[in-house]
C-alpha cells in the first residue's frame, strides 16, 4: 500500500513556476523586450519529441518492475502534458509564424514557454520520485 496522503507538493510548485514563466514570456514578447526565433521554437519542438520518446522507453522499463512509488503516476502524467502542449503549442506557433508585437504571438510563446518549464521541472519532481525522495 502506498502513503503519498494525496500530496502534490513537487508537482504544483512545477505548475506554478511553469505559469509564471508562460506569462512573463508573453509579457516580455509583447513588449518587444524579448524576441522569439524559429530556432528557439524548433529547439523546444525538438526537446519535446526526445522527451517523448525517452518516456516511451523509460515507461516500458518501468512497466517490468515489481515495486513503483505511488507518485509516479502522478508525475508521469504532468510530465504528459508538458510534453505533449511543448509539441502541440510549438507545431502552432511555427504554422502561425513569429510576429514580433502580435498578441496571439504572444500568448503562444507563453503557452510554449509554459510547457517547456513545465516538461522540465515535472521532469524533476519525476526523478525524483523515482529515486524514493517523494
Amino acid at each position: 500500500m502506498c502513503n503519498c496522503n494525496w500530496r502534490l507538493g513537487c508537482t504544483l510548485t512545477a505548475v506554478i513556476t511553469a505559469v509564471i514563466a508562460g506569462v512573463v514570456a508573453a509579457f516580455l514578447q509583447i513588449l518587444g523586450i524579448v524576441t522569439v526565433t524559429t530556432a528557439f521554437v524548433l529547439g523546444a519542438l525538438g526537446v519535446g519529441v526526445v522527451y517523448l520518446a525517452v518516456g516511451v522507453l523509460a515507461a516500458a522499463g518501468l512497466r517490468r518492475a515489481d515495486t513503483r512509488p505511488c507518485c509516479l503516476c502522478r508525475n508521469l502524467n504532468t510530465l504528459l502534458v508538458g510534453v505533449l502542449g511543448t509539441i502541440l503549442a510549438s507545431l502552432i506557433l511555427l504554422a502561425v509564424g513569429i510576429t514580433a508585437t502580435s498578441i496571439a504571438t504572444a500568448i503562444l510563446v507563453g503557452l510554449v514557454l509554459f510547457f517547456l518549464w513545465l516538461t522540465v521541472a515535472a521532469s524533476a519532481c519525476f526523478i525524483r520520485c523515482a529515486a524514493d525522495c517523494d
